[in-house]
């Protein structure tokens, strides 16, 4: 293993992998100790079962699928230590894992919702613990999961649950690994408490030796055996570090863990996430917090909105021509809540939410449609900073921004003017990276080592001349969402 790192940042002349394990593939990149990528690769995974609320993959995809991801990665004259490995994968997946670290059954996916009635009970008898956690316990999360499977007695003996990247982390040890309390959270581990809920699953009829052992994100649980490097092309003996959701390895990927600062993701949906000293508790659910490795906490929300509508309102336009058309057309008038299907879940809790445009041109043009979506994602990615600054969070710090539309830097400024605060977008992105960035950092210096390691493209500033009229655009928003009923008229932070 390599010695201690420089104050300043990893040691130069080491390596360090990171894993990322998405829906649709797996990615992995190969980085040095100044955020230099030196190595990619990725994979497909094919074997994806969804019906109804059944959502499954063959856990052997993810196993193979990886080693061809790293395998590319790797591929190139290194000459140098791999430091150490991190794996990130889908919040709420998990595998039945047998001893040998193998599977045993399909993995059950984040957005698989067979366990609805046991999630009601899971809320139930756990209400308490949840409340102090600041969440609702929700069908697609693990526990439920977990409560169901162990219920039907479809977990052999000397078999326990293991999260996605768990899961192939042992595949490349040769052993099951503990897991890490990011992963762990959808499963119910107790932040608070720094442990698994004993009294609360016992009374839900779940065997506590069914779950692993946690571990901060970053500790070294393992190394990667003969039998994983020749799969892998991993160096045996590499250290194995315990990973973060896929959301979590991303912010790690911006920099953006000290506490006041935010990151946020612009693709087919908006991602906010950002540290706080203190737990924040929303009572409607939006808003949940992961822990923070250096200490604190990493609040955050995934809208339903975001850039995904134009793949339906503007398919087959070339954006970057219509972004020049789009350019010097100011502020629409009325408002735009650009929701492609049915549902909101931040920064306000709305199932029966939809999308919609009052008070302009409905039938316009491909810039006008664009204008009306761009202004109406930047007054929605206010609208959830000013959620978190109602809910205790300091919202003022500056943004780090990546995504698909991040990409586009008209979209990009306007965000900025709206927010009044500096946009900046990196140099790299990626949950893949941001595991890197986990291997290479001593436990307690994921910070201070994402700093040394995250450059920026470019930063966008505030133009405090459009203020105003933003504002205004912005309230109009609010005041439409308000009328619905979706928006809680007492939100202080929306008032001014």
């Amino acid at each position: 293993m390599p010695g201690p790192e420089p104050a300043d940042g990893p040691a130069a002349d080491v390596l360090w992998l990171g894993v990322d394990i998405g829906t649709q593939g797996v990615r992995a990149v190969l980085v040095d100790g100044a955020g230099a990528v030196l190595g990619t690769g990725s994979a497909p995974l094919h074997r994806d079962v969804r019906d109804g609320d059944r959502h499954e993959q063959d856990p052997a995809e993810w196993w193979s699928a990886t080693c061809t991801a790293t395998r590319a990665a790797l591929a190139g004259p290194i000459g140098r230590q791999v430091g150490a490995v991190s794996i990130d994968s889908t919040s709420g997946t998990l595998v039945v894992q047998a001893p040998s670290g193998l599977p045993a059954g399909p993995g059950l996916m984040y957005d698989d919702r067979r366990a609805a009635l046991e999630a009601a009970r899971v809320q139930e008898v756990g209400g308490a613990l949840w409340n102090a956690l600041g969440y609702r316990m929700q069908a697609s999360w693990a526990l439920p999961k977990v409560v169901q499977l162990a219920g039907r007695g479809s977990v052999p003996a000397a078999h326990r649950f293991a999260h996605q990247a768990d899961h192939v982390a042992a595949r490349l040890a040769g052993h099951p690994v503990p897991t890490d309390w990011s992963h762990a959270l959808k499963t119910g581990y107790d932040l608070l408490g720094d442990t698994w809920p004993i009294a609360v699953l016992d009374a839900l009829g779940v065997d506590p030796a069914l779950l692993p052992p946690v571990v901060t994100p970053g500790q070294r649980v393992a190394v990667v055996s003969a039998a994983g490097a020749e799969a892998s092309g991993i160096p045996a003996g590499t250290p194995i570090a315990a990973g973060m959701t896929d959301g979590c390895a991303a912010q790690v990927a911006t920099a953006a863990l000290a506490p006041g600062e935010w990151c946020s993701a612009l693709g087919t949906t908006l991602v906010l996430k950002g540290s706080t000293r203190e737990l924040l508790h929303d009572p409607t659910g939006a808003v949940y917090c992961h822990r923070n490795p250096d200490g604190g906490w990493l609040p955050g929300g995934a809208s339903s909105t975001g850039a995904g509508v134009l793949s339906r309102d503007l398919a087959g336009q070339d954006l970057d021509a219509v972004t020049e058309r789009a350019r010097d057309r100011g502020v629409p008038t009325g408002a735009t809540y650009p929701l492609a299907g049915t549902g909101e879940r931040f920064p306000f809790v709305a199932h029966d939410a939809a999308g919609f445009d009052v008070g302009g041109p409905v039938d316009g043009d491909a810039a006008t449609r664009l204008q009306r979506v761009a202004h109406g994602v930047a007054y929605v990615e206010r609208l959830a900073f000013d959620l978190l600054a109602g809910l205790g969070a300091d919202a003022t710090g500056p943004v780090v921004t990546t995504g698909g539309a991040s990409g586009n830097d008209w979209w990009t400024q306007l965000r900025a003017d709206v927010l009044q605060r500096p946009v900046a977008v990196p140099e790299q992105s990626g949950s893949a990276f941001g595991s890197a960035v986990l291997a290479a950092a001593p436990v307690g210096r994921l910070a201070e080592t994402a700093r040394a390691m995250v450059g920026i493209r470019r930063r966008f500033d505030p133009e405090p001349g459009r203020a105003g009229e933003l504002t205004e655009g912005y309230h109009r928003l609010v005041g439409a969402l308000r009328e619905r009923g979706w928006l809680d008229t007492d939100l202080p932070a929306v008032t001014s």
